[in-house]
């Protein structure tokens, strides 16, 4: 776990969302980090080509709703936050329906209004690193 991630807590039940948001003029939403690299604590490959990725790369994964069944897929958005935006591209899905499983690295379901982006993306804000987490920020279709 490279991210200092939240595991799931045994016999604890989380919520799980189907709607999200949807990504449209400025949008509301956290940014949370992710490592979409093998072995990191992003759980298996991205939902939309079934590959790693660096987190050299700005890229994110949306929450279920945001997702919505890969349509945005390999689509970029812009991120705003910390006085600075950013373009990242859609590479992966946080999953808000289901979690505490192998495939999403035993972590809870994601909340209804996340990007889960990677290092780069947060390095590109100007985020401070001790600060790298969870942001509020607003997106928007690039």
């Amino acid at each position: 776990m490279g991210d200092e991630s939240d595991c799931c807590v045994e016999g604890k039940m989380y919520p799980v969302y189907w709607c999200s948001p949807l990504v449209s003029g400025y949008t509301s939403a956290h940014l949370t980090l992710n490592s979409f690299e093998k072995g990191k604590d992003g759980g298996g490959p991205s939902e939309c080509d079934n590959k790693y990725h660096s987190d050299d790369l700005l890229i994110v994964a949306l929450s279920t709703g945001g997702f919505d069944n890969m349509s945005r897929c390999r689509h970029n958005i812009t991120i705003n936050g910390n006085g600075r935006s950013v373009v990242a591209m859609v590479v992966n899905e946080c999953q808000s329906t289901m979690g505490c499983d192998a495939d999403n690295d035993y972590q809870p379901p994601c909340g209804n209004d996340i990007v889960d982006a990677s290092r780069a993306v947060w390095e590109a804000l100007g985020v401070a690193k001790d600060n790298w987490g969870w942001v509020n920020i607003t997106c928007s279709d690039a």
